[in-house]
């Protein structure tokens, strides 16, 4: 009689822990490995746990404060002691640029040392690299990532990048997001703090974290043109909140705008929305564009990463490739209810088509049960 195996010991190493995109999947993740793993999670911003809060309490998880730190100077030392941290492990998850050091770690040390497999996920940049890439990043990325056993990205614009600029792209993976959408069909059942709705309101809503690359002060002047009857809810938190709320006051806003902050469960509650609107100066394949698909909401953006793909046929016209597009399509879905409808319902038969989270779970499980010899993490032993 064999015994049971063991939990699957995982450590990730993440840029910040703050709840964002990338973290909303790694903890959904998490959640469905259940008791088939044990996680250690490291942040580059040590105080930037936010996204603890998501993890089932069932899960076994530890942020320990002894480990080695992924910010600092990098040298020889601190990747040694990265390196003999690791060894700990079956498998490494790093994410993000602020992760890098973890990455660089595993390529000086991997070949003469015993160290678990890694595999390094990108979804996107900040502000400073929107438009390009810093090329010393690009360059530190192009050493980091050759013991690497695999690239994931969530959007074909990122896997361009990762194969013409990181010489990636034989190992780089593309992984969609994807969500529970059958739990977006049951409506909204969570109030937002804040919100009552008045016959003829329109609610126009947002959800991400509050850093400069979301650009939300674009969304709040863009807002601030339309008629009266028109609310604007930005969910999330960040260190921008404060500029937001200027923004709104200086362009008369101010009493129309609601910023609740951070809030779980986004199915519970998105569909208070009437439509979903980015201002982003850069975006992969962000999950509240999925999220409001799901909801049955139309979507309002910029042309950035792959939204224009993401959303339904009838959608595309309003991801806008300037600014004029972007306030008139806002202009448009706000004044037009039976269009909202008619753009929300294409939305979400797309999303419940691409972008169903069992297609995700299935390639992850795919990926990371190859780098553990054939483990099953999130379907059974």
């Amino acid at each position: 009689m064999t015994g049971a195996v063991p939990p699957a010991r995982l450590l990730h190493l993440h840029s910040s822990f703050s709840l964002g995109g990338k973290e909303a999947r790694a903890v959904r993740l998490m959640n469905l490995m259940g008791s088939r793993a044990r996680h250690v999670v490291l942040s580059a911003v040590p105080d930037a746990l936010g996204a603890r809060d998501a993890i089932d309490p069932g899960i076994e998880v530890s942020f320990p404060a002894d480990a080695p730190p992924l910010h600092g100077k990098p040298g020889p030392a601190r990747y040694r002691e990265l390196a003999r941290y690791m060894q700990r492990f079956d498998l490494v998850l790093s994410y993000n640029w602020g992760a890098m050091d973890g990455v660089m770690t595993h390529r000086l040390f991997a070949p003469f040392q015993d160290l678990p497999p890694l595999i390094h996920h990108e979804d996107g940049f900040n502000e400073d690299e929107s438009v390009k890439r810093n090329w010393k990043r690009n360059a530190f990325r192009r050493l980091a990532l050759p013991t690497a056993e695999a690239l994931v990205v969530p959007s074909a614009l990122l896997e361009r990048i990762a194969a013409d600029e990181w010489g990636t792209r034989q190992r780089t993976r593309l992984i969609r997001n994807g969500i529970d959408i059958a739990a977006y069909g049951r409506g909204p059942d969570l109030p937002i703090a804040g919100l009552e709705r008045r016959k003829g309101q329109v609610v126009i809503g947002t959800v991400a974290g509050l850093r400069k690359v979301k650009d939300l002060p674009r969304l709040v002047r863009a807002v601030a043109a339309l008629p009266a009857n028109v609310r604007l809810v930005i969910v999330g938190e960040g260190p921008e909140r404060d500029a937001i709320a200027a923004e709104a006051i200086a362009c008369g806003l101010a009493d129309r705008l609601l910023m609740p902050g951070f809030m779980a469960e986004p199915a519970r509650w998105i569909g208070h929305f009437d439509l979903l609107a980015l201002s982003s100066q850069s975006e992969q394949a962000p999950i509240a564009v999925i999220e409001a698909m799901a909801a049955a909401l139309s979507v309002v953006s910029p042309d950035v990463g792959d939204v224009a793909a993401m959303v339904g046929q009838e959608n595309r016209r309003f991801v806008a490739a300037d600014e004029y597009g972007f306030r008139a399509g806002l202009a448009e879905l706000a004044a037009d209810s039976v269009l909202r409808d008619q753009v929300g319902a294409a939305n979400r038969r797309a999303a419940a088509e691409r972008f169903d989270e069992s297609i995700m779970v299935a390639a992850y499980e795919n990926l990371y049960g190859r780098a553990l010899d054939g483990r099953r993490l999130f379907t059974g032993e």
